[in-house]
């Protein structure tokens, strides 16, 4: 029996890692069976292409990449991880938990597409990656919606100011503004579940957003 897959979404600086980490622990300690994922996976070999795209090997603007090209540094690094590290645990039925996942290539690359291409890149990459590659497809998908000016001004902070530490995508707010737009799109035709995490232009608290994901997370275990 297959198990379930939750990806956790979202522009940097929205705290997917945080709440990944929260609601993996509030599984454990309810007895679930769970693994936690993030992508792309740096430590691994599989992630040099998506590092070099980052680093600006192939371009300093996103734009320099186009977005089927990016989307297959992204794919490789995916396909790489589920053969090597959690196909078994997933076959078995654990519930897998992903910081990102298959969903990010639909968010940060269907920006550098026409509005009007928006419906076939969807498609492509859904059939890309779960049919042509034989990823497993989420049992749901949670998009943390965070402002860019918001996600900016954490990162600037997570990097204690130095702005030279922000890769191509984090650099560059109206790539993030774009993005964020995608992600609304995709949102609404693909039935992602759109969690604000701002009130009146502050993050929310962090216990206050896990309590909303995990409202989600119980209708689909």
């Amino acid at each position: 029996m297959a198990g379930k897959l939750i990806v956790i979404e979202g522009l940097d600086g929205s705290g997917k890692a945080t709440q990944t980490e929260k609601l993996y622990q509030t599984l454990k300690n309810s007895g679930e069976d769970v693994l936690k994922l993030s992508f792309p996976n740096y430590e691994s070999d599989s992630s040099a292409l998506v590092k070099m795209y980052l680093d600006g090997t192939f371009g300093k603007n996103a734009d320099d990449v186009n977005a089927y090209a990016a989307s297959s540094f992204y794919a490789v690094d995916r396909v790489a991880g589920f053969l090597e590290f959690w196909k078994k645990d997933y076959d078995q039925g654990k519930i897998i938990l992903a910081d990102r996942y298959v969903t990010s290539n639909i968010i940060y690359q269907m920006s550098k597409v026409a509005e009007n291409e928006r419906d076939a890149f969807i498609e492509w990459t859904e059939d890309y990656e779960y049919n042509k590659l034989s990823l497993p497809k989420p049992s749901v998908v949670i998009y943390l919606d965070v402002a860019p000016e918001i996600s900016q001004r954490l990162m600037t902070s997570r990097y204690n100011g130095d702005e030279t530490k922000k890769d191509i995508h984090e650099k560059n707010v109206k790539f993030l503004l774009s993005c964020r737009e995608c992600a609304m799109y995709a949102a609404k035709k693909s039935g992602w579940n759109v969690i604000s995490c701002t009130e009146n232009g502050e993050m929310r608290t962090v216990d206050d957003i896990a309590k909303d994901i995990i409202k989600i997370v119980k209708q689909c275990i």
